[in-house]
């Protein structure tokens, strides 16, 4: 059964499809939570998180065909939670503790250089170049025509650039 049909009926309140679509989609979901919390133990619980909250609200899912992109909106969205819950109750000790671990420092650079985008930036980063999803697709999912779409990831991109040049010493102006 295909990713179409598994949505469909997953949405329809068939219990084995659903558990079938986030079979489909967990490393996905799991790339996504990695990348945004940086470590492995807070990923597997995102997941984990994000498979209640699709399953209470699967029935809300309008086109099975973009059931992955709306699994991974709701674990962007948990993410984007809890880091802002973290920023609430401490400083950013996990860059200074893999600052002293990692020789990686271009690996630190993007890494910070992502912080520093909005969250809609980040957002838009991840969708297009963690998961290849399509700019179509992009729009389809946060409502907003594909040339803006196409605009924003352009200048999102020229944004993290710079940032990266200017962290990495390489003043280009």
């Amino acid at each position: 059964m295909g990713d179409y049909e598994l949505a469909k009926q997953a949405s329809q309140g068939n219990e084995d499809a659903f558990l079938a679509l986030m079979h489909v989609h967990k490393v996905a979901l799991y790339r996504t939570a990695l990348s945004y919390l940086k470590n492995n133990p807070d990923a597997i619980q995102a997941v984990q998180e994000v498979t209640v909250r699709a399953f209470q609200t699967i029935h809300t899912l309008r086109k099975p065909e973009y059931a992955k992109t709306w699994m991974i909106r709701i674990m962007m969205n948990y993410c984007n939670d809890v880091l802002k819950m973290r920023r609430r109750i401490t400083l950013d000790e996990e860059v200074l503790g893999r600052t002293a671990i990692s020789d990686d420092y271009t690996f630190l650079e993007v890494d910070e250089a992502l912080d520093r985008l909005s969250e809609e930036e980040r957002d838009l980063i991840h969708l297009k170049y963690l998961h290849d999803i399509k700019l179509k697709d992009i729009a389809a999912m946060t409502s907003t025509p594909e040339g803006t779409v196409k605009t924003r990831l352009y200048k999102t991109v020229k944004k993290l650039r710079k940032l990266i040049e200017v962290k990495g010493g390489r003043h280009n102006e």
